[in-house]
């Protein structure tokens, strides 16, 4: 299979965000135009990545990873852009996690060698391309969740039939009563368990999996309790495969941790003896771009139980910012602007306005004063409601930022990278 190169990528202004009549440009070479948001270089509205953010969150999750004995497999499905998926790479990531085949189809034609997917992998095509990419690539390292016998009586036919020459690696699921997949009793998981050792050799059984996100409760210390209880399941089926030798030969994988509660899962799994190596493999998605609501939320009671964190230096900072034009002032007290569900993610809470701009008069952006809201949103239209004194008038740019990354990014097609003057020096494609 041809490998895509970054070099190859080209941007143009069929792309949202992108001028209309630029002329076609290598996405790499992107920072060579200096193009400006608040300079309104660039159509709003305008989803923009702030290097410097992401610089520092990605300092600060090396600095966490260092001191937790952890390592980090981010789920990419926040993203999706596989020039992320390098740098998170570059900075020492020991794989890239995934949620589905075309995910992972993506990220193998950008040369990703090690997958985790963090789901079941059904299905005559999803199964047959990964075991074709398998016998395909000796260097292809990759691992998928099992929670039924089914599914890897299944598994076990197909590997089977294709002889790919190696096992396939799968991953025990643990779950959750009335949640998502995963083998809601010990007894059941170890039924499971059984049926991969008795598949071997053509599949091996190389960790125990487990996500904890589908874990709530009304506060967060009965979400915290609920959590560790969860993760103590998880370390309790690794045990019970570990004393039955059901285990595949090498490091055993423990591995959960979505953007909320990865320092639990890093601290619950250090304390699990399995009498041999393992290896704690994280996912957080967010961590690079954080947000500006929900992830924050969390990042601030991470920091409240976790005194290692707080050493850790300044806590990750959104890096992730939608701007939008004001269009209309119909009423004293409610602006309307040019950006809304198509633009920005809304499940997890509405953006919030931060920064202004009045582009002719300002330097900078400015904060914006308390009492400015967002109530509404449609397709293109987004509602604000203000203080009647407030200075907001049609043509000011407002810089929003949002909550739960995944569903913003998956939005845009092109997302500048901009330097702290909103200078644009690079830029991300992706591909949901």
């Amino acid at each position: 299979m041809t490998r895509i190169s970054f070099d190859s990528l080209t941007v143009d202004d069929i792309l949202k965000g992108v001028p209309g009549g630029a002329a076609p440009l290598p996405l790499t070479r992107i920072g060579e135009r200096k193009w400006n948001a608040l300079a309104e270089d660039m159509p709003l509205p305008l989803a923009l990545l702030k290097a410097s953010a992401i610089e520092h969150n990605s300092a600060w999750m090396r600095r966490f990873l260092g001191a937790s004995g952890a390592v980090l497999a981010p789920h990419g499905k926040t993203t999706m852009s596989p020039q992320l998926f390098q740098r998170q790479l570059d900075d020492g990531a020991w794989g890239i996690t995934l949620g589905n085949i075309a995910q992972i189809q993506v990220a193998r034609r950008f040369g990703i060698q090690r997958i985790v997917l963090a789901n079941q992998l059904v299905g005559k095509q999803a199964i047959r391309y990964v075991l074709d990419e398998l016998r395909a690539d000796p260097g292809f390292d990759f691992y998928c969740l099992v929670d039924s016998v089914e599914g890897v009586e299944m598994l076990a036919t197909a590997a089977r039939a294709a002889k790919i020459g190696r096992p396939l690696q799968v991953l025990l699921e643990g779950g959750v009563t009335g949640r998502r997949t995963g083998a809601r009793t010990l007894d059941a998981a170890m039924a499971v368990a059984r049926a991969v050792k008795a598949a071997s050799p053509v599949l091996a059984l190389r960790g125990v999996e487990g996500f904890e996100g589908i874990v709530s409760a009304p506060t967060p210390a009965e979400a915290e309790a609920k959590v560790t209880e969860f993760l103590g399941f998880i370390g309790d089926i690794a045990r019970a495969a570990a004393r039955e030798d059901l285990f595949a030969v090498g490091k055993v994988i423990l591995t959960a941790g979505g953007s909320a509660y990865y320092d639990i899962v890093a601290r619950t799994f250090a304390a699990v003896d399995l009498g041999r190596e393992t290896l704690l493999v994280i996912r957080s998605g967010c961590y690079l771009t954080h947000d500006s609501i929900m992830y924050r939320k969390f990042m601030d009671q991470l920091l409240a139980r976790s005194d290692a964190a707080r050493g850790l230096g300044d806590p990750p900072k959104p890096a992730l910012e939608v701007w939008a034009y004001v269009q209309s002032r119909p009423e004293p007290g409610r602006v309307i602007l040019t950006m809304g569900k198509r633009d920005a993610g809304y499940d997890a809470g509405l953006p919030v306005p931060q920064s202004w701009f009045r582009p002719g008069t300002h330097r900078q952006p400015q904060p914006v004063a308390p009492g400015h809201a967002t109530v509404e949103m449609n397709d293109q239209h987004l509602f604000m409601d203000l203080p009647a004194a407030s200075p907001l008038q049609v043509g000011d740019m407002i810089g929003f930022g949002i909550s739960h990354p995944c569903l913003t990014f998956d939005k845009w097609q092109f997302i500048p990278v901009v330097d702290d003057s909103y200078t644009v020096v690079s830029a991300i494609r992706t591909f949901f």
